[in-house]
């Protein structure tokens, strides 16, 4: 008989359990470097989840388009990263915390919309702010509901998971606005004798001062770079058209016509904003420091500024008659104008990007 001794089993098996490694009895992921001293609950939901050859995945991606381009591809940005996978949003948000955020703010929305109106508060609001209301209010939403379009397109072609849900959230954000604003003009109007929630659409497609702005949308969403898209939207549509129009004419004129549920409704988005703004600017630092494309990226981006920056500004002045409408003019333009332009120089000042001739001038 044989005395020779086997090997042991779990030596060669691939069944769980088989080997220990480093932390192989920890309930947290452990694959991956953290950016801070600890991983977050964000980043063990987000990070990996889709697969990434350059990580991971030994036999290269699984799936691929009918031309060979895999299923994520670096050349759906012009922009060039070291590695994509250094990206983290600011705000950190995931599935769970979407959903619950976006919640609350419906919530907020529709509790002060229904204590408004239990009130009687629209009908006290002034005949001519109405019009405002009902012509400039509804087409402004048609800009948010393309702008979150184009963001939901844009999301699909991120590289890494950690890109596609920051994107996709300001796409679900931009969307939900634009649904507040279709409630709330519909909700209102059930109370004002003769508003038409309907007639903002017409404005949007024919008024010659919303069509700059259409224009600017419309090429926002034509793009085929998705970064292109973010980039346009969150460092030149927003301080330049989103908050000139937001805070610069609606929360400030609002309360002198006697409408504070309007200001109400928009802040939200102003809330947005500021959560999307800040992880534009991480995204976008990072391809700016980057050690090996940082010239590339500040030529890239200092073009797409310039390019959407000219349109911008067109379209904004284009918008000057709005501030002229209500009676009570407590807004003025170019305060307003003088505002947008400041916070786009901050912005791009962050990103180290010369602002364009048309923005310089202003």
């Amino acid at each position: 008989m044989s005395t020779t001794t086997a090997e042991p089993v779990a030596t060669y098996s691939g069944a769980a359990g088989a080997a220990k490694f480093a932390g192989w009895d920890s309930r947290k992921y452990n694959y991956y470097q953290p950016k801070g001293r600890k991983a977050t609950h964000y980043e063990d939901m987000t990070l990996d989840v889709q697969p990434d050859p350059k990580r991971y995945l030994l036999q290269d991606w699984i799936i691929s388009f009918g031309d060979g381009t895999p299923t994520y591809a670096e050349k759906w940005t012009a922009a060039q990263a070291s590695d994509w996978h250094l990206f983290r949003s600011v705000d950190e948000e995931w599935e769970r915390t979407h959903y619950q955020r976006q919640s609350t703010i419906v919530g907020m929305i529709s509790q002060a919309v229904e204590n408004g109106r239990r009130a009687g508060a629209p009908a006290r609001v002034d005949k001519t702010w109405v019009k405002v209301l009902e012509r400039h209010l509804g087409a402004y939403k048609h800009a948010e509901f393309g702008l979150g379009t184009a963001l939901m397109h844009a999301q699909r072609y991120g590289y890494t998971q950690m890109i596609n849900t920051t994107i996709l959230t300001n796409s679900s954000y931009k969307l939900r606005f634009a649904q507040d604003l279709t409630l709330f003009l519909g909700d209102i109007g059930l109370d004002i004798a003769g508003f038409d929630a309907e007639v903002g659409k017409k404005h949007w497609l024919e008024d010659p001062i919303w069509q700059p702005t259409r224009q600017l949308v419309e090429t926002i969403g034509g793009a085929t770079d998705y970064l292109e898209k973010y980039f346009a939207i969150n460092i030149v549509f927003e301080p330049m058209l989103g908050e000139l129009f937001r805070s610069g004419f609606l929360m400030q004129a609002a309360a002198a016509q006697n409408d504070f549920l309007t200001p109400t409704v928009v802040s939200a988005a102003e809330g947005d904003y500021q959560r999307n703004l800040a992880n534009t600017v991480e995204l976008l630092h990072m391809l700016v420091s980057d050690p090996v494309h940082s010239a590339h990226n500040v030529a890239l981006l200092g073009r797409w500024l310039a390019d959407y920056g000219d349109m911008a500004v067109h379209a904004a002045r284009n918008l000057q008659p709005i501030w002229s409408l209500p009676h009570v003019k407590v807004a003025q333009f170019d305060d307003a104008y003088a505002s947008a332009v400041e916070r786009i120089r901050s912005i791009a000042s962050q990103l180290g990007l010369p602002l364009p001739a048309s923005l310089s001038a202003s």
